[in-house]
């Protein structure tokens, strides 16, 4: 089967659409080495075949979208053009093999994923919104020369940061769902959520908002207060509760796994669910069976 042939904002009014998970895990499930700045991107450069088993493997549990590994590639990379589009090209290559229909999303982290300290749980660089969109818009243009269906803009820590991608967004025609990470009820930058998602409503491209890679406890409410400021569909994937230490480059495991309430979100009006870090093909699956 074709990978997805209509839009993925068509299907958002209609139903619930799943997301694959962590790239990460599952290729280092795979037996990858992710050592180094690049993480995922790594494995893009040197083991392509690796990415594009990843994907295939959310896809056989039931994804429905697959989000590609162009999470920490930078524009100071030498290959950086390269390696964007490859990203597109081995989600696609997965998408178009599976039984299912698939939307690829282009993942474009934040300016901190590129520093590979751990600063994009933190924000506030010290970059004003114009040096950030600087950053930024050389990846989204070459993302969007791959021909994704969508660009995720993901893991966002701060309005400042959002505006700078929304800005570059809305110098093209093409859709996009921004999604922050959050703790205790705020960005990780600390600013409110009312703010942080107030901003999408200027930019039709935007077909959903909500948050990534956090603790499973802080969707809902993070979704409530999106709820109150959007009518946009939301969209939650969260981790499975740990915590990254960038210092020691690992996760710290909570002692008890949160629940997923995932009526509750779909309540609330998530219309895009999955898992970020930590969230392999088997919880991917148990969501399609649930779904079903």
């Amino acid at each position: 089967m074709p990978r997805a042939s209509g839009p993925l904002a068509e299907a958002l009014a209609r139903r619930t659409v799943l997301l694959d998970g962590g790239l990460s895990n599952q290729l280092a499930a795979q037996g990858c080495d992710l050592s180094g700045g690049l993480w995922t991107g790594r494995v893009l450069a040197e083991r392509p075949d690796q990415v594009e088993a990843a994907h295939t493997a959310y896809a056989r549990a039931g994804a429905e979208v697959l989000i590609t590994a162009s999470y920490q590639i930078g524009p100071g990379h030498p290959r950086a053009a390269d390696l964007l589009h490859r990203s597109v090209a081995l989600a696609a290559r997965a998408a178009e093999a599976a039984d299912h229909e698939v939307w690829v999303a282009a993942s474009v982290g934040p300016y901190g994923a590129v520093l590979a300290d751990g600063s994009e749980y933190r924000g506030r660089y010290g970059l004003s919104v114009r040096e950030l969109a600087a950053f930024h818009r050389p990846r989204v243009e070459a993302l969007l020369a791959a021909g994704p269906d969508v660009l995720a803009l993901e893991t966002v820590p701060d309005p400042d940061e959002a505006q700078a991608l929304l800005t570059v967004l809305g110098e093209t025609d093409a859709p996009a769902w921004l999604s922050y990470t959050v703790a205790e009820g705020r960005t990780r930058s600390g600013a409110p959520l009312a703010e942080a998602f107030a901003l999408a409503a200027a930019y039709p491209q935007v077909i959903a908002v909500g948050v990534n890679c956090c603790d499973p406890v802080e969707v809902l409410p993070a979704l409530e207060a999106a709820a109150a400021t959007t009518r946009t569909p939301l969209l939650a994937y969260p981790n499975d509760g740990s915590v990254w230490e960038a210092a020691t480059a690992t996760w710290r495991t909570p002692g008890t796994r949160p629940g997923w309430p995932t009526a509750a979100w779909r309540r609330t009006g998530a219309r895009l669910i999955g898992g970020c870090c930590r969230i392999g093909p088997d919880r991917i699956a148990a969501l399609a069976a649930g779904a079903r």
